[in-house]
């Protein structure tokens, strides 16, 4: 069953909550037709990332020349750098009819739900705000002042799930995957998304 549009899917939640684990696992399964939109940042690679495969890395400044026209479908700054995602890509893929996934921060998504209410919101939650805390720290990679900060942006995105369509608790990443695939699924049985396909089909009788 052909569906005209795509479905444009929100994967987001605090930092060090697991958001690009879990994406990455989403897209290791071998029956999945879900497209990845790439964010740009500011922030410097992690070890182990590639750009213009986990991120589009850019300067501040190249990324305001692009808020300023207008090239992104949303943005936010957040502990200091700069996030978007870049609007040609997204809008191409679904009108190819095409799942496109973009896993962003929570500023970003509500951004997203305002310009596309359509969308699916998925909240990646963690087990515990100790949990998160002990996953930020095993990065390494974060100042004991960062940690802080990441920490108490993490509480205030918690309080924002209500703008969201899930919940989604990463307590184990395949577990987690299993949840955000069921959701899809349920998403593309939906009544509304399936019967114009069938009144397209009993109108050519």
């Amino acid at each position: 069953m052909k569906h005209e549009r795509g479905l444009l899917i929100v994967l987001s939640g605090p930092s060090g909550v697991g958001k690009g684990t879990v994406r990455k696992a989403l897209f290791e399964c071998k029956d999945t037709t879900l497209q990845y939109s790439i964010s740009m940042t500011t922030r410097s690679p992690r070890e182990g990332e590639v750009n213009g495969v986990d991120y589009f890395f850019t300067t501040k400044e190249d990324f305001k020349q692009r808020i300023a026209e207008n090239k992104f479908l949303e943005w936010a700054e957040y502990v200091g750098n700069y996030y978007g995602t870049p609007i040609e890509y997204v809008e191409k893929t679904l009108q190819e009819g095409k799942d496109i996934l973009l896993e962003i921060e929570v500023q970003g998504a509500l951004q997203v739900k305002k310009a596309f209410p359509e969308g699916i919101f998925i909240f990646l939650a963690p087990p515990s705000l100790k949990e998160l805390q002990n996953r930020i720290e095993t990065r390494g990679t974060e100042t004991e002042d960062l940690i802080r900060n990441r920490m108490n942006a993490a509480k205030e995105e918690l309080d924002m799930m209500d703008a969201y369509d899930y919940v989604v608790e990463n307590d184990k990443v395949d577990s987690a995957c299993d949840r955000v695939n069921a959701i899809i699924t349920s998403e593309h049985l939906k009544r509304e998304r399936v019967s114009n396909y069938y009144k397209r089909m009993l109108e050519a009788e």
